[in-house]
């Protein structure tokens, strides 16, 4: 597969995350939300790594580890807010993590996510 078509498939699958992220959050389904707005952040980052450095991105989840692999300039907050999203992809996985992200996980907390969540994500494809 070409870089171009590489880079499209991982396009693709964090657009089909987002539209995922946003299906679930219609339904209530706020912790499982979050992990896939999580996963549309990370499919977007490793589009951008492979465009930016022509090389595959490394095999982690770690948001801010992918966006500096990008070489992309973080601010504070976006460290912040990719660190605490980077959490939702462990916390929504595992048994012993499950129950306290599900209390975490309302809908006012969603709703937070889902704003910085766009703001990030348009940042990122804009970077395509």
């Amino acid at each position: 597969m070409t870089a171009d078509a590489t880079i499209q498939s991982w396009l693709t699958g964090a657009l089909d995350a987002w539209d995922t992220f946003e299906k679930l959050l219609t339904s209530q389904k706020y912790a499982h939300a979050l992990f896939f707005l999580h996963l549309s952040l990370e499919k977007l980052l490793k589009a951008l790594i492979i465009q930016k450095r022509g090389e595959p991105p490394p095999p982690v989840h770690d948001l801010v580890r992918l966006a500096q692999a990008a070489n992309i300039t973080l601010d504070d907050q976006m460290v912040s807010q990719l660190a605490e999203i980077s959490t939702f992809n462990v916390a929504a996985r595992y048994d012993d993590e499950k129950l306290q992200f599900y209390k975490k996980a309302t809908a006012d907390y969603a709703a937070q996510w889902q704003t910085a969540g766009r703001a990030l994500f348009e940042k990122f494809q804009h970077m395509l």
